[in-house]
C-alpha cells in the first residue's frame, strides 16, 4: 500500500447556483455584549466571577438539610461495587473493561476472561491505573479511552485528557508489560483524529503548524506519522480546508484485522462529508451523498446509511445499503448499491455492529428497541431478528471478530440494565449479568403519550409516574429534552434519577421532539436551521399536554436539558416561562448570535445556521435566548451549570446567561466546576455533587 502525495479537497462550487448572500463580519456580532471578557475561559476576571457565583449559590444548596442524604444516596449508586462492568472483547482473548470507585476516583483500565466475567466475583487483572499515574505525573489525567490495533490489540493508543478537556494526549501502550512504550507514539495535547494503520504507522489529523485548524478548532490536514519520526517529518496524505469542520482518517478492516481500505472523511458541514480513498496514485472522492456515513465492513461489503434521499441510486433517507468493496475501489464511479433495510415512518437505524460474517444492526420502532441480524449472500441480504424483551432500549456492545458473538444491554425507565451474550449465527442468547436495582420501582409506570405540535406533527413521550397519581396538576414533574443533532432519547435506567426523584414521588418525563434522531435522518431535518422554532414547539406541546391531562400543573412542572438541550431550556425561559416553575441549564448554549465564534460553535452551523448570513441570523435571532431576555418578565429562578474545562461548549454561554439574568434583577444559581470537560463533571464524586444539587433545586422548587 502506497499513501498518495497530499491533494486538497475539491471545493468547486456547482454552476447556476444563486448567489451567496454578504456575509456581516463576525467581529460586528455581539460586539457591544458587555459581558464578552466572560469568553476567556481562565482569564483572571471571568474565573473570579465564576468563584464569587459558586460562593454564593453552593451554599444555598448544599445547605438545605436534604442535600447531604442526596448526595450521599447519589455517590453510593455511583460507587456500588455490585455494578455491572460493561466489556469489550480484546484479540489477545480478554474481556476489558474501565472502572471508577471510590478507591479509584480516576479509574483503572483492567482485564478478565469471558469465563470468568460469567462468575458473580469475576477476577479481574489491571492494565493501567489512572489514579497512580497522576499521581506519578503530577497531572490531572481523564481517561478518555484506548484505541487498540488490531488483530492482537496489544499495542494500543491511550487518550488522557487534562480535566475533561476534548483536547487530548495521545500515548502508546503496551498491554502486555502494562508500560507506555519507551520511543513509542506520542501526540501532544490538541483536537486531534488519529487510527492506526499498521504497527508503524499513524495517520494523524491535528494543528501540525500554529494555526492550521478550521474555523471549528479541528483539525484539516492529514499526516502519516512513522514510528521514531519526530511531528514535522510526518508525511502530508490529504488536506482538506479551513472552512471544513475537520477531516479524519479511518481504515476498514476485515475480521483477521487486515486493512482493506484507507480512507479519509472530510467534514464539509457537521452533517455532510466526502469521503475520499487514499491509496493508489491519488485520493479518489467516492460517489457518496453528503448525508451519508460508512458503518462497517463484513463479508466484503461496505455498509453505509442514508442520512438523506439518493433518487439517482432509488435510495431514500434513512435507507441502510452495501457496497461491494473490491468493485468500489476498482471503479468508485460504476458500483452499485444492494439495500440491506428500508425502515418504516416510524423505524430508525440506531446502531451497526459487524461480527465475523454477519451484519447487526439495532433499531428503533416507535422509540422502542429491537435488533435484526444481516446475512450476505448471492442473491442480496437476508434478515433474521433476535428474540430480546419487548418494550426496552437496546444497545449493541462490543463483537468478537473471531466469532459471531456480540454484547447486547437492555434497559427501560424501571427495569435495571441487563447484559446479554448474543451469538449472530445460531440467534442463541444468553443473559451474563443484570444489574441491581437502585430504587423501588413498584410505586410507577411507564406510558408512551403524544402531543399534538403547532403544525399538527405528533410528538411522542414517555411518562414514568407513581401507579396512584392523583390527576389533578399536583405531581412534581420533571420534563427532560434535548432535540438536536439527531440525537435519540431511549428509555433508559437511571439509579440516581430513580432514588433522588421517582422514589420520592416525583413524576419523570422525556419529550422525543423534532431535531433528534428517534425516527430516523428525516425528523432531525425537520428541526433544522429554519426549521428549529418547530423543535420547541414541540416541547411546549408536550409541556401543555402534560398540563391538559392533569398530571402536573405549571407550579410543579420544571425542566432539564444539557448542550442542546441547555439551549432548549434557554428558549423555554424566554419563550414559554409561565409553563416552568424551575429550569435546569446545564452546559448550556446560550448565546446563538456569537455561538460560532465560541468554542468549538463554527462546527454547529448545520444544525442552526450562520449567524454571519443576515437571512439566517434572523431566524436564530427570533429563538436566541440571550438577546431575548427582559425586564419584568415571570421567569422562574433558574440554575446553571457549566465546567470551565469545556471546550466544546464555552462556558461563558453560561456565564454571560447568569449574568445577564442578574443584571435584569432575576435571582439565578449558578455552579462552574472547574473540571470535568463537556460532562461538567470528571469523576463520579463530581458526579454526585452535581446530581445533588440539581435535585435540591428541583426538591425546592416543586415538591416544597
Amino acid at each position: 500500500m502506497t499513501l498518495t502525495p497530499a491533494i486538497a479537497a475539491d471545493t468547486a462550487k456547482p454552476a447556476g447556483k444563486p448567489a451567496a448572500e454578504a456575509r456581516t463580519p463576525l467581529s460586528e456580532l455581539g460586539k457591544d455584549d458587555p459581558y464578552l471578557w466572560m469568553e476567556e475561559i481562565e482569564g483572571t476576571r471571568a474565573m473570579d466571577w465564576a468563584k464569587a457565583q459558586n460562593a454564593r449559590s453552593l451554599p444555598v444548596l448544599q445547605g438545605d438539610a436534604r442535600y447531604a442524604d442526596l448526595e450521599s444516596k447519589a455517590l453510593a449508586i455511583l460507587n456500588a461495587k455490585d455494578r455491572v462492568p460493561g466489556v469489550s472483547f480484546a484479540g489477545d482473548g480478554s474481556l476489558r473493561n474501565f472502572w471508577q470507585d471510590k478507591d479509584h476516583v480516576r479509574g483503572i483500565w483492567r482485564k478478565t476472561t469471558l469465563d470468568s466475567y460469567r462468575t458473580a466475583e469475576p477476577a479481574w487483572e489491571t492494565i493501567l491505573d489512572i489514579d497512580a499515574l497522576t499521581k506519578a505525573e503530577n497531572a490531572n489525567w481523564v481517561f478518555k479511552g484506548a484505541s487498540c490495533l488490531p488483530p492482537e490489540d496489544t499495542r494500543c493508543l491511550i487518550t488522557l485528557s487534562n480535566g475533561g478537556k476534548d483536547a487530548v494526549t495521545v500515548r502508546e501502550f503496551d498491554t502486555t508489560t502494562k508500560t507506555f512504550v519507551p520511543g513509542g507514539f506520542e501526540l501532544p495535547e490538541g483536537k486531534q483524529n488519529y487510527t492506526w494503520l499498521d504497527k508503524d504507522t499513524l495517520l494523524v489529523g491535528r494543528e501540525w503548524k500554529p494555526g492550521e485548524l478550521t474555523k471549528s478548532g479541528y483539525a484539516y490536514v492529514l499526516k502519516a506519522l512513522k514510528r521514531g519520526q519526530p511531528l514535522d517529518q510526518a508525511k502530508e496524505v490529504f488536506r482538506g480546508v479551513e472552512t471544513d469542520v475537520s477531516v479524519s482518517p479511518f481504515v476498514l478492516r476485515d475480521a483477521d484485522g487486515k486493512a482493506v481500505a484507507v480512507m479519509a472523511t472530510r467534514g464539509v458541514t457537521f452533517f455532510e462529508s466526502e469521503t475520499y480513498l487514499i491509496e493508489g496514485d491519488k485520493p479518489v472522492k467516492l460517489d457518496l451523498p453528503l448525508k451519508s456515513s460508512i458503518q462497517g465492513y463484513v463479508d466484503g461489503q461496505m455498509v453505509v446509511l442514508m442520512e438523506q434521499d439518493w433518487p439517482a441510486k432509488g435510495f431514500k433517507v434513512g435507507d441502510l445499503i452495501s457496497f461491494d468493496l473490491a468493485k468500489l475501489k476498482a471503479a468508485p464511479d460504476k458500483a452499485v448499491a444492494t439495500l440491506v433495510l428500508r425502515p418504516t415512518a416510524l423505524q430508525s437505524v440506531e446502531q451497526v455492529q459487524t461480527t465475523r460474517t454477519k451484519l447487526v444492526v439495532g433499531m428503533l420502532d416507535n422509540v422502542k428497541g429491537a435488533a435484526k441480524v444481516f446475512t450476505h449472500g448471492p442473491k442480496g441480504w437476508t434478515a433474521q431478528t433476535l428474540d430480546l424483551p419487548a418494550n426496552s432500549a437496546i444497545g449493541l456492545g462490543s463483537s468478537d471478530d473471531k466469532g459471531e458473538r456480540l454484547f447486547v444491554t437492555v434497559t427501560g425507565y424501571l427495569t435495571p440494565t441487563t447484559f446479554w451474550l448474543a451469538d449472530a449465527g445460531s440467534l442463541k442468547l444468553e443473559q451474563i449479568k443484570a444489574s441491581p436495582a437502585r430504587f423501588d420501582a413498584s410505586t410507577h409506570v411507564v406510558e408512551q403519550f403524544e402531543a399534538t405540535s403547532t403544525d399538527g406533527t405528533k410528538v411522542p413521550y414517555f411518562v414514568v409516574r407513581p401507579k396512584d397519581v392523583k390527576y389533578d396538576g399536583s405531581a412534581p414533574t420533571l420534563l427532560y429534552a434535548y432535540g438536536g443533532f439527531q440525537v435519540p432519547l431511549t428509555p433508559g435506567y437511571s439509579g440516581t434519577m430513580g432514588k433522588l426523584w421517582l422514589e420520592r414521588g416525583g413524576v419523570y418525563v422525556v419529550a422525543n421532539i423534532r431535531g433528534g434522531g428517534e425516527f430516523g435522518p428525516a425528523w432531525h431535518s425537520a428541526g433544522l436551521k429554519e426549521n428549529r422554532q418547530k423543535v420547541y414547539d414541540d416541547f411546549f406541546a408536550v409541556s401543555q399536554d402534560l398540563i391538559t391531562r392533569k398530571i402536573t400543573s405549571p407550579r410543579r412542572l420544571g425542566i432539564m436539558g444539557g448542550s442542546n438541550g441547555g439551549l432548549l431550556m434557554g428558549v423555554a425561559l424566554t419563550q414559554r416561562p409561565e409553563l416552568y416553575n424551575a429550569i435546569v441549564v446545564q452546559v448550556p448554549l446560550f448565546d446563538m448570535i456569537r455561538y460560532s465564534q465560541i468554542g468549538a460553535g463554527a462546527s454547529w452551523v448545520g444544525e442552526y445556521g450562520d449567524p454571519a448570513i443576515p437571512s439566517e441570523l434572523a431566524v436564530i435571532a427570533k429563538y436566541d435566548p440571550y438577546s431575548n431576555l427582559k425586564a419584568g418578565q415571570k421567569y422562574p429562578e433558574v440554575f446553571i451549570e457549566t465546567s470551565t474545562k469545556d471546550d466544546r461548549v464555552h462556558p461563558a454561554h453560561a456565564r454571560k446567561a447568569a449574568a445577564r439574568l442578574m443584571e435584569l434583577g432575576y435571582p439565578v444559581l449558578y455552579y462552574e466546576n472547574v473540571d470535568g470537560g463537556h460532562a461538567a463533571s470528571a469523576n463520579l464524586a463530581e458526579t454526585a455533587r452535581r446530581q445533588a444539587l440539581e435535585y435540591v433545586y428541583l426538591t425546592r422548587k416543586l415538591m416544597d
